[in-house]
């Protein structure tokens, strides 16, 4: 009998097929990265490209400020068709059941064939839409859910085989993130300032944590505890069963835009202090920093003991999960502002000079 556990490693490490990598928004890529990557291939979407991809059955997804969604082979590079929506798409695609779910900013969830590309359904929302969808199982176990929020201040859960509407959680501000799921729950934050925990099969509220500013990101949970950070320059880490704040971090002029990565022992976040950050998962104590040449709203991703990131300086940077010594670097050389996608030993990226960029291990020659 096949090792259950050897079985998610080998699924995990072959995608990346949301932002953040998975429900939790954990931003862990399963396997691990070489010291060193080599560019594999790069795609001229012809716009700036705001959107992170995602990386599943040996395609890429990712959207463009020209209101395409992108899919492009992942080995070569190749484009293998496109999707026009009514305005640019920077939120993150999510690819599962063999249908690809992206937001666009004209307000819409769109429902696309992985393979084909076709219409399946869309969902209006009275906002543009900016965050990665998410998903979870409905109450028989099968059904599946989506999660989108918008800058209609709400938080849309719609059913995914019809795209019909199943709840909405109405904020006093803009949903800008992608709603973190785990345990039941739906986590997410926003321009009010607020962490909201709200149960994932009725859309009642459960928790409201006041964070202390605006909520750019989103959010990734672990263990019955968020962790998020805000405009502010403040992490936190909320138990979410009490709704209790367990530890907060401030560093002063960071204002972080960046998404959190969350390991068992730590937690790694982007600044718009030109820094990269490393917390002590357990008590929130500064563990390390490494300096960048312009802000990091690019939120990292770790795989094995490296983690991987972007800046506005142009650069896309690799380092020591343990010490954050710089381990690689590629100069790209305009500004980075999405998230990379890591998956099959695959780094993925787009920038604002309109390009996708594919690295990987050096081939041998």
């Amino acid at each position: 009998m096949p090792n259950l556990a050897f079985l998610l490693c080998v699924a995990l490490a072959a995608a990346w097929p949301m932002f953040r990598g998975g429900p939790e928004l954990q931003g862990v890529a399963g396997g691990g990265l070489p010291d060193a990557l080599e560019l594999r291939w790069t795609f001229q979407a012809g716009k700036p490209v705001m959107s992170s991809a995602a990386i599943a059955g040996g395609r890429v997804f990712v959207g463009c400020d020209d209101g395409n969604l992108h899919v492009i082979a992942a080995d070569s590079g190749k484009q293998l068709w496109t999707f026009k929506t009514g305005d640019s798409i920077e939120s993150s695609p999510l690819v599962l059941d063999g249908v690809v779910y992206v937001g666009s900013n004209d307000g819409t969830l769109y429902a696309l064939d992985a393979e084909k590309g076709t219409l399946k359904w869309s969902y209006k929302t009275d906002g543009k839409i900016t965050g990665g969808p998410n998903w979870f199982r409905g109450p028989d176990g099968t059904a599946a859910r989506i999660l989108v929020g918008s800058h209609d201040f709400k938080v849309h859960c719609v059913d995914a085989a019809t795209g019909k509407s199943v709840w909405a959680f109405e904020t006093s501000n803009y949903v800008n993130g992608t709603p973190a799921v785990a345990g039941g729950m739906v986590v997410f934050g926003g321009c009010d300032g607020i962490l909201h925990a709200i149960d994932a099969g009725t859309g009642n509220e459960l928790a409201a944590v006041e964070a202390g500013a605006y909520i750019p990101g989103s959010p990734a949970v672990a263990d019955e505890q968020a962790f998020v950070a805000h405009y502010g320059g403040e992490i936190l880490c909320i138990d979410l069963k009490s709704s209790r704040i367990v530890w907060r971090s401030k560093r002063p002029n960071a204002q972080f835009f960046s998404s959190p990565a969350v390991t068992g022992q730590f937690v790694i976040i982007g600044g718009r202090d030109k820094r990269i950050y490393c917390f002590d998962r357990a008590t929130g104590k500064l563990c390390w920093t490494s300096a960048t040449e312009g802000d990091v709203d690019s939120s990292p991703a770790v795989c094995g003991d490296k983690v991987v990131f972007g800046s506005r300086d142009g650069k896309l940077r690799m380092v020591r999960l343990d010490t954050g010594k710089p381990v690689w670097s590629y100069e790209i050389g305009k500004e980075l502002t999405a998230s990379p996608a890591v998956a099959d030993g695959l780094v993925v990226i787009g920038s604002a000079d309109g390009a996708v960029y594919a690295f990987g291990a050096k081939k041998k020659s």
